[in-house]
Order: C-alpha cells, then structure tokens, then sequence
C-alpha cells in the first residue's frame, strides 16, 4: 500500500494529522464477504449473506476481505504498514458472490435492497462494487441491474463500481460499471502483466465507451499486485496479507478516498464528490475511454 500511496499522493496535512481518515463514515460492500481480521476489529457494524443466510460474518473466497482492506483496514497486523486507504471508516457487508467468486443479478438486487432500506439506520455514504457482469451477458439481466444501481444514486449514496476485466477493446466495461450517473473505475497500471484469477493478464482494465455512447471510466486507480488482507489469516494459518490484481482492487482505493472526503466534508452529496473528483485528478496521457478523467489523488481532492 505504501506503493499505491505514493502513486495517488495519499499524503497530505488532512491525512498525516490523522484529521481526515473515514471517520464516521459507512461504507457497505458488495462482495464475496469478509472474514474476521484484526485489521477491521469492531468496525464492521453488520454482514448480510444474500447467498446462504448465515449470520456470522465469512468469507470463502477471498476476493471481499481484500477489497475492505484495501478502503479501510488499519494496518494493526503490519505495523501500520498496509494501512487501507480510510482506516477511520466502518463497514457494512454483504456477501453477493459464492466461494467461487460467482454471483447472480437476482442477489447483488437482493443486497441493492437491503442497503437501501437500512441506509438511514446505518448512515451507509458510499457503496463499493467490485463486482460486475461480462460484457456479453444477457441485456435484460444488465438492465435490471444497472437500474438497481441507480437506485442507490438517486438515493444520494456514492457509488463506485469496478469497470472490469476484459480489456483492451472498446466497449469493455461491464454492468453496473457502465451505468451512467456512477463513479466507474480503471486500473492505472494495467499495462505490465498481473494475475487475475490464475491468468496471467495485461492490457485488462475495461475501456468505454458504453453502449450508451457514455465515457467510462470516470478515473482510474492502482490495480496489479495490490497488497491486502489475507481472508485465510485465521483459518489456514497463512500470512495476514495477500497481493490481488484488477480493477476489484483499484475501485476500493477511489472508495476510501471518498470516505476521506467526506470525513472532511460531510455534507457533501455524491454529485459533488463526483465533481470534486473530476477536478482532482491527474491526467495520465491515456485515452479519455481508458483512463476518464485520470489518476485519483487525495491531495489534490482533499483540497
């Protein structure tokens, strides 16, 4: 993380005086679950399995306990040193993706709705989803849930969504990262090859524009080799962390830098955070459809 940190400019007056870290911020997750870490101890406020109905909190994949360290672990097993990007904040999770990493439109809904019926109660401000269908899939089925996504803007809440896998080519981005009113995100550094999912990739981050004729991504963010909590720390005996590769990853770096903003400007709504990001970032010298409006930095965005 100190690599990412470098590269988006994580450190500024706010963020070294510890004044803007995700404090009192809830950030709900859609993903593959989250295991017990001692880098999330007592900031996860509630976890829903839209897949079997278990109570206690899980992951049999992996893919979720990474993305949450990645916005808010507090780096207490590295001595600080893989600190998330919003260690302040507080989770709210739901597992919409089996041990596989698989899902279906039908759950991620199903959790869609559960976040906007508690949203209130739990003060849920930004919505994470690493998630996301492939290009090809059904329309119908993307319809519903792109919709579903919307939802969740229209209810003031900052979504951030994962613009997916299956680069270099145009019109690669998957649902819900092409709906329109959401913040979509690339990985920066796809370029040099990474492992996503046993396969070794290159040239992978999702490029607009959409079928809408919608630019996307709206930023990009670090994406290969991202170094996170280990979801079989406990269970296996394994190491507390784990590298991961992919937009999954760069999405919860811009996630955490909302939650920063907000710590700072809580009265912001997700149009402004959206703006406020599009004024921040740093242009890379890519294409518009594979980098949108460039580099998230938190400098500049905590300005």
């Amino acid at each position: 993380m100190q690599r990412v940190k470098e590269r988006i400019h994580y450190w500024c007056e706010d963020t070294a005086s510890g004044r803007c870290l995700g404090g009192k911020i809830t950030v709900a997750v859609l993903d593959s679950g989250v295991a017990f870490h001692p880098d999330f101890e007592g900031r996860i406020l509630s976890f829903q399995d839209m897949i079997a109905g278990r109570v206690g909190a899980y992951d049999d994949c992996g893919h979720g306990t990474h993305v949450c360290g990645i916005i808010g672990g507090d780096g207490r097993m590295s001595g600080g040193k893989l600190c998330g990007i919003a260690p302040g904040c507080r989770f709210i999770v739901l597992k919409v993706l089996d041990r596989r990493g698989h899902g279906t439109v039908d759950t991620v809904i199903k959790g869609i709705r559960w976040i906007l019926r508690f949203k209130d109660i739990y003060q849920i401000r930004i919505v994470n989803i690493s998630v996301g269908s492939q290009p090809e899939s059904d329309k119908r089925s993307k319809k519903r849930l792109m919709e579903a996504v919307e939802t969740l803007w229209d209810a003031g809440i900052v979504v951030v969504a994962a613009a997916g896998n299956y680069g270099p080519h145009c019109g690669t981005v998957t649902a819900p990262g092409c709906c329109k009113k959401i913040i979509t995100v690339g990985a920066s550094d796809d370029e040099s090859g990474a492992e996503i999912h046993g396969k070794l990739c290159c040239n992978y981050s999702g490029r607009g524009p959409t079928e809408e004729c919608v630019l996307k991504p709206e930023l990009v963010a670090p994406g290969a080799n991202i170094r996170s909590c280990n979801a079989g720390f406990r269970k296996w005996g394994a190491q507390p962390y784990i590298e991961k590769s992919g937009t999954s990853m760069a999405t919860p770096i811009v996630s955490g830098a909302a939650a920063l903003l907000l710590s700072k400007h809580p009265q912001m709504t997700n149009v402004e955070v959206k703006l406020k990001f599009r004024e921040s970032c740093k242009d890379l010298g890519l294409p518009g459809n594979q980098q949108g409006w460039g580099l998230v930095q938190i400098k500049e965005l905590l300005k």
